[in-house]
């Protein structure tokens, strides 16, 4: 891992940790535009950050801790927009679930980027 790398998990802990999560689409809940599209995980935004769509920055928050351990980079072809989402204490089973959650459509496709351990 080059030092680039290692400052950008450095400063999205930062970010994490200096920021309150929002959890406003609990583990079990569905979609509010697409009902059969259940949530598998934990899903909110951190407080205070901002986001192209007016929110702030979105988290996936798992069962593992409260340690950032990788990103989903998306691509909509329905919103033509670019989204970060940040996976916070996610097992590897969580990680593999969001990732086919993100995957799902021809629409939507999710890149997971793991930390480097």
């Amino acid at each position: 891992m080059n030092t680039f790398d290692l400052e950008f998990w450095n400063l999205l802990d930062e970010l994490v940790h200096s920021s309150d999560i929002v959890i406003d689409r609990p583990k079990g809940s569905a979609h509010p535009r697409y009902p059969e599209q259940i949530y598998e995980a934990d899903y909110g935004y951190l407080k205070g950050t901002a986001f192209m769509d007016g929110g702030g920055i979105d988290v996936w928050v798992g069962t593992g801790g409260k340690e950032v351990d990788a990103v989903i980079c998306t691509v909509d072809i329905v919103k033509k927009d670019s989204e970060i989402k940040v996976l916070i204490g996610c097992t590897e089973e969580e990680k593999e679930t969001i990732y086919k959650m993100h995957n799902r459509t021809s629409n939507m496709k999710g890149l997971l980027i793991r930390r480097p351990v």
